[in-house]
């Protein structure tokens, strides 16, 4: 077993850790530090094995998508999407999907900021190679408030709903 599938997950109360993700968006491509993008703000994010791939695509990105107005209307400042793909794909990804700027698509392309959470599934069973696992938080100033992570090739806690759920407390 690698260290990535042996990595403890990264938990509520810990900070995010700072690692540069891409974000294309209008033709125009950023390299964002994540302890930047998250810094003094209230974000919701979700993680995706892949675009693309059925379950992100038909239930998983639409369900944020859905939710999006319920969301923000709880103080959240922003709804960030990741998945270990390139920032091309995410853009036509979120393109494709409509996103406009409901959600941002940040991209992990060497799956860098994956690692770093704890968050990486081991896909090359399925000819995917090392992917994000499939969940979402709540990040307030850099920390995670709540976090709620899908056991591999499922999508059962990781959803709008959950996050909408905590977020009404």
């Amino acid at each position: 077993m690698s260290t990535l599938e042996t990595q403890e997950p990264i938990q509520a109360g810990q900070t995010i850790p700072d690692v540069k993700v891409t974000l294309l968006e209008q033709g125009k491509l950023d390299e964002l530090s994540t302890a930047e993008f998250f810094r003094g703000k209230k974000v919701v994010l979700f993680g995706v094995p892949g675009a693309f791939t059925p379950t992100c695509s038909d239930r998983h990105l639409p369900s944020f998508l859905e939710h999006a107005e319920q969301i923000r209307a709880h103080g959240v400042d922003e709804i960030a999407c990741t998945a270990v793909n390139d920032h091309y794909v995410l853009e036509a990804w979120g393109a494709s999907r409509g996103v406009g700027k409901k959600i941002r698509m940040l991209a992990d392309g060497n799956g860098d900021f994956a690692r770093a959470l704890g968050l990486v599934n081991d896909s090359r069973p399925w000819g995917l190679g090392f992917r994000s696992r499939r969940y979402a938080a709540i990040v307030e100033d850099g920390t995670v408030t709540a976090i709620w992570v899908d056991s591999p090739g499922r999508f059962e806690v990781s959803g709008a709903d959950q996050v909408l759920a905590e977020l009404s407390k």
